[in-house]
């Protein structure tokens, strides 16, 4: 089992920056892939960014690349998304997420374990 808990979403103006963390629970968090997804109103879930185990790889969604940075600490259990130069459309709900799957850090395969979610509002 794997509980995820988000933090750092809020009120941004366009062109700003807001960096989310993620902290896990439990001692395998290196076993996992994480992840992180958003859902804006009315819009299906979508991948955002993704890290293997290791932290030495990375995928993120065309709409995020050159904005968006994922990353990881082991030592700490925690996953991090700096986003830069964000965006009215960068507004949602972000979601964390885990998976074991190799498959998963690139958004081929949903994960097995959900965080509650963290509103990130961009106004222009």
């Amino acid at each position: 089992q794997v509980q995820l808990v988000e933090s750092g979403g809020g009120l941004v103006q366009a062109g700003g920056s807001l960096r989310l963390s993620c902290a896990a629970s439990g001692r395998t968090f290196g076993d996992y892939g994480m992840g992180w997804f958003r859902q804006a109103p009315g819009k299906e879930r979508e991948f955002v960014a993704g890290v293997n185990w290791s932290g030495g790889s990375t995928s993120y969604a065309d709409s995020v690349k050159g904005r968006f940075t994922i990353s990881r600490d082991n030592a700490k259990n925690t996953v991090y998304l700096a986003m830069n130069s964000l965006k009215p459309e960068d507004t949602a709900v972000y979601y964390c997420a885990a998976d074991r799957s190799p498959a998963f850090y690139r958004g081929a395969v949903p994960p097995d374990y959900w965080g509650q979610g963290t509103q990130v509002t961009v106004s222009s």
